[in-house]
């Protein structure tokens, strides 16, 4: 599956089949908890927070490539990600686009 951020595929034909999403709801784990709040006084990166947001994108990317190959697509292009807290430790990633069909 071919993934773009531009909103096209340069030099390439294609159809419109409509828009594709994946998300996941991930949560703070207590351990990561814990050594990002003794982080946050020296300053400096929170790695397991890092990881945990890498997680989630990927996941959320699986979702959406799963939904577009179900709708025939050989593409996704404008390929964005959003993300937001749902509630106090945990927070949804969402990657979305639009599903292509080359011709």
């Amino acid at each position: 599956m071919v993934l773009l951020s531009i909103e096209n595929i340069p030099g390439k034909s294609y159809s419109a089949i409509g828009m594709v999403k994946g998300c996941v709801v991930q949560s703070k784990n207590i351990g990561r908890d814990l050594a990002a709040s003794f982080k946050t006084i020296v300053g400096g990166e929170l790695a397991g927070y890092t990881e945990m947001m890498n997680e989630a994108r990927a996941i959320a990317t699986r979702r959406m490539i799963d939904e577009a190959e179900a709708l025939g697509a050989d593409a996704v292009i404008g390929v964005r990600y959003a993300s937001s807290a749902i509630m106090q430790g945990a927070a949804e990633v969402l990657a979305y686009g639009t599903a292509v069909k080359l011709i």
